[in-house]
């Protein structure tokens, strides 16, 4: 287990999130390891994608070095339905199932949503998160 496969597992998903032209086209490129601060001057109202929490385990055995990491991936929409988020959520599914999470150091050998929640949230926005479980090996 490493924090540093951790970090280039963060890498892999956000240039397989940032890389397609389909969710680009639906969030307009804003893909954060943050929310956004709608108070903010500049803040832009419009749909949106975080890398969130993320929680490691090992994961090794004999002969393998490796960790569990769980990752959530959350889509926000500070105005509008529910309808459009799970559009983009959707998207997101799919780009992380098919990417090629290529890192420089270890490998993805498995991947798998676990789990998905979806809630209205402050001042009429919607918002889900997803949960991914990637099994790291060195």
């Amino acid at each position: 287990m490493s924090v540093l496969r951790s970090a280039l597992l963060q890498e892999a998903l956000y240039g397989a999130l940032s890389g397609d032209a389909t969710l680009s086209g639906l969030v307009g490129g804003r893909i954060y390891d943050e929310p956004v601060h709608l108070d903010a001057p500049d803040a832009d109202p419009g749909p949106y994608v975080t890398l969130g929490d993320e929680r490691v385990r090992d994961w090794s055995a004999i002969g393998l070095t490796g960790g569990r990491h769980e990752t959530d991936v959350s889509v926000h929409a500070p105005t509008g339905g529910h309808a459009a988020v799970k559009a983009i959520a959707a998207e997101v599914e799919r780009i992380i199932s098919d990417a090629d999470l290529s890192m420089v150091s270890g490998r993805v050998v498995t991947r798998i949503l676990k789990n998905a929640r979806a809630r209205r949230v402050a001042e009429g926005g919607r918002r889900i998160d997803l949960r991914f479980e990637f099994r790291v090996e060195a």
